[in-house]
């Protein structure tokens, strides 16, 4: 059964028993509400509650379990002797899944019948010249070993995906069933609603902390497997990038310094475009703009915050790029051999990062009290002295926050780098020449089939560890930063 489907009836029965809760409760009242503990709704909302929670709690659950269970299954029916040299379970299992997705497709088109699709006893020739036929064999690999496999992870899903449907339906009957039971004039229904209510807003704030405990294990581990493979002092010390897929990690280099510092240094070139401009942009926005002015620039400031950074990236490629190049190039002072540069990613990204400077200084700038710029005014300050020596050292806790959220934007940005700066690992101070940046080659190393028994796909786990590190500590030195100079005006 389709999960929507299956969520429409969980809803169903929630309503259904939410009408026969609050006329249940009314008819043990005689009709009368007065003579009911709680409103009738609350007696409503408890049934459908005792409906939902445990139905959607058990269907998450399934759909996070089941696949790791059949993962693990299918792959312990697979032999040794049918992973390849160089190859791994885990790819072997790629193309399992990758198989199993081509039977659903040719069972779809009407290419295979599901008996056939499901008869471990078919002809392996006969079938797989099916797939060719409907265009479903997306991969040169497939083997009987391949083919049963993905039968089988075809039967024990969708077994799974069956006995979770009506697990679910019958959790959830089960739990209106129980609701109306305890339904009479005397039940505490508010306070049950009211403590559910309170336990699920519970829940929902713990996802955000457990969602960083997950991602940050997940980082954790990985990064210890890959350190276990390659030696982390060729990893924070090593100045070339250069992985071998085929060398199962003996064959490549995997120096992180080329991409730490390129990361850095376009990171570096977006600031030094971003700030001066946003800063100097809320400054007038905040101290001298008219409110005409001010209520039609500020949103046309922040329309940039709304452009997806693909299309920057495609800026950078397509116009900024080349004017560079007709500038800097060969046409020119002769210091650019290619659109694609540091420069190229730095400028498009530093108008990218403007609105997030602009928006949030101009916030904390109007934040900083009228009374402190009526007493300079009043000691005989201008304008302009104010806001040299009252408004921004006020504010500067602020900035320093805006300037932070900005160079965190830029540490983690990836398309604007794939399009404009290129993909060259390099250690160089020239700005004009190729480089790259850490998350640019993560999204490389997994890009394909990710096999996470070799170090070239367990790097990019090195390589977020690594610049989660660094985000941290930019944001315990800009705490830092912050509590020194607020002590000034608390």
């Amino acid at each position: 059964m389709p999960i929507l489907w299956l969520f429409l009836i969980v809803v169903a029965i929630a309503l259904v028993g939410y009408v026969l809760g609050r006329s249940r409760a009314l008819q043990s009242a005689g009709g009368d509400s007065r003579n009911l503990h709680s409103l009738p709704a609350f007696y409503g909302a408890n049934v459908a509650l005792k409906v939902i929670v445990p139905a959607f709690g058990l269907l998450v659950i399934w759909l996070l379990v089941q696949p790791i269970y059949v993962n693990s299954q299918v792959s312990g029916m697979i032999p040794d002797t049918a992973i390849k040299e160089g190859s791994s379970r885990g790819l072997v299992l790629a193309e399992v899944r990758r198989t199993a997705t081509g039977l659903d497709n040719a069972v779809a088109q009407g290419a295979l019948t599901e008996d056939v699709a499901r008869n471990a006893r078919a002809d392996f020739t006969d079938m797989t010249q099916r797939l060719k036929d409907a265009g479903q064999v997306v991969t040169s690999n497939i083997t009987q070993t391949v083919l049963r496999g993905a039968q089988s992870y075809r039967i024990m899903n969708s077994s799974g995906y069956r006995i979770m449907s009506i697990a679910v339906i019958l959790v959830a009957l089960a739990g209106a069933a129980i609701s109306l039971v305890q339904t009479n004039a005397d039940y505490r229904a508010r306070n049950v609603v009211e403590q559910g209510i309170r336990v699920l807003l519970l829940a929902a704030a713990s996802i955000a902390i457990l969602t960083t405990i997950g991602i940050v294990l997940s980082l954790v581990f990985n990064t210890w497997e890959f350190f276990r493979l390659y030696p982390a002092s060729d990893f924070f010390f090593g100045t070339t990038w250069a992985p071998s897929f085929s060398g199962r990690g003996g064959a490549s280099d995997l120096g992180i310094l080329p991409l730490l510092w390129g990361t850095l240094y376009i990171s570096v070139v977006a600031l030094l475009v971003a700030v001066p401009i946003g800063l100097f942009a809320a400054i007038y926005l905040s101290e001298y703009a008219s409110p005409a002015v001010r209520a039609f620039a500020k949103p046309l400031l922040e329309v940039l915050a709304g452009i997806p950074t693909i299309v920057y990236g495609l800026f950078a490629l397509l116009t900024v790029g080349p004017l560079l190049l007709g500038v800097f190039g060969d046409g020119g002072l002769g210091w650019m051999k290619a659109g694609t540069a540091v420069m190229t990613a730095g400028l498009v990204m530093g108008i990218m990062l403007i609105p997030f400077v602009s928006s949030l200084s101009d916030d904390i700038i109007n934040a900083v009290p009228q009374a402190m710029r009526d007493g300079s005014y009043g000691l005989g300050a201008t304008q302009s002295e104010t806001i040299r020596q009252v408004v921004l050292p006020a504010a500067l806790p602020g900035i320093v926050g805006a300037i932070l959220l900005a160079a965190s934007r830029a540490i983690g940005e990836t398309m604007i780098v794939v399009l404009g700066a290129g993909a060259a690992a390099r250690l160089s101070l020239n700005p004009f020449e190729a480089m790259t940046t850490v998350t640019a080659k993560i999204v490389s190393q997994l890009t394909g089939d990710a096999d996470f028994a070799s170090p070239e796909a367990l790097v990019a786990f090195a390589l977020g560890m690594t610049l989660f590190v660094v985000t941290l500590g930019l944001n315990v030195f800009a705490l830092y930063i912050v509590r020194k100079y607020r002590e000034q005006y608390e």
